[in-house]
């Protein structure tokens, strides 16, 4: 059964690397498909208050990542920029030279340069990443034409899914992803893809498929779910970071506010828990995103966080068989 399950990813693995490198390849000839005739050239403002054009200024010959957020979102948005924080420490003093990152508001009325300058600091962002907003009909143009435009649903709160554009402007190659995906794998396809591997040679080899067992995910695992949900924010045992360390927090804390604060953290806030405001004014007013987990998620996280030290779930199999630890450990960087 395993070998079967490992054959089919195996062939799902190379349907990937075909598609992507079709579409990874360099649209030079093509380039005006993309170019100043397709992307517009409108006026936004950054969150220093300096007037840019969006075609001209952000784009034209870069390499970029841009995504949709806003900042009284509590929902991904929070998830997303903390992701994309961790993002941005992998690429190092790349981001601001080869590679640059812009994030620009759905509520222009609400997000002021003011605003989004304060949002930056909350989650430390680092240089090289510019927050933009503008006038909301350019706004909804400009994520119309990178195919990130949601339509209004007066049934989803949220307003956008948090995905991210990833673009070569020079070559022509586009990319959309999900913002919240596996931070490594997000800086590979933009440290790398991005420029038709040109630093790849600068990396060290990686072992073949040989080399590798098959292995096993549970995906209600909580040191597995605190890596996908949590470790953006969170570490354990390693000191504060956007939000507190959660050492100890499941003596800490009665196990019924803790479930609350984990499945409905929104709530608590606008139910005005005291303790759930207290930690909310000392972290700088970051929302903590509701990500619609269920009893199971939520359980297992709860159960993770009362012993991280217990066997993770994901493991290789065979000869080289060893435990597979989640990106960064417990939330460590």
């Amino acid at each position: 059964m395993r070998s079967k399950i490992w054959a089919n990813v195996m062939a799902i693995s190379a349907l990937l690397v075909v598609a992507v490198a079709v579409l990874m390849q360099p649209a030079v000839a093509d380039n005006a498909r993309w170019g100043s005739n397709y992307f517009p050239n409108v006026e936004l403002i950054n969150q220093d208050g300096q007037k840019v054009h969006f075609y001209d200024d952000m784009l034209k010959g870069k390499v970029v990542v841009i995504d949709l957020i806003y900042t009284h979102c509590v929902d991904a948005c929070p998830l997303e920029t903390a992701r994309l924080v961790q993002v941005q420490k992998m690429l190092g003093d790349r981001v601001g030279k080869d590679v640059f990152f812009y994030s620009i508001t759905i509520d222009p009325k609400r997000d002021t340069p003011e605003v989004l300058k304060a949002y930056m600091d909350k989650f430390h962002v680092g240089p090289g990443w510019t927050f933009l907003t503008g006038k909301k009909a350019d706004i909804d143009l400009i994520s119309k034409k990178m195919g990130l435009y949601s339509e209004p649903d007066p049934n989803d709160r949220d307003g956008h899914t948090p995905s991210i554009l990833l673009g070569n402007e020079a070559t022509g190659q586009w990319l959309r992803n999900t913002a919240t995906d596996n931070p490594r794998f997000l800086a590979t396809m933009i440290g790398d893809w991005m420029n038709s591997w040109g630093n790849a040679k600068n990396q060290a080899p990686r072992p073949s498929y040989d080399q590798v067992g098959a292995f096993t995910l549970d995906e209600h695992d909580g040191r597995y779910l605190f890596a996908k949900h949590c470790a953006a924010c969170h570490t354990i045992g390693h000191g504060d970071k956007i939000g507190p360390d959660l050492k100890d927090i499941a003596s800490a804390r009665e196990q019924a506010w803790l479930y609350k604060t984990i499945q409905m953290p929104d709530k608590m806030i606008t139910d005005k828990d005291p303790l759930s405001l207290a930690l909310y004014d000392k972290y700088k007013q970051v929302n903590m995103p509701n990500l619609r987990l269920t009893d199971e998620e939520t359980k297992a996280l709860i159960t993770f966080l009362k012993d991280p030290s217990a066997k993770p779930a994901v493991h290789e199999t065979g000869d080289k068989a060893s435990a597979e630890k989640p990106e960064h450990g417990a939330g460590h960087e």
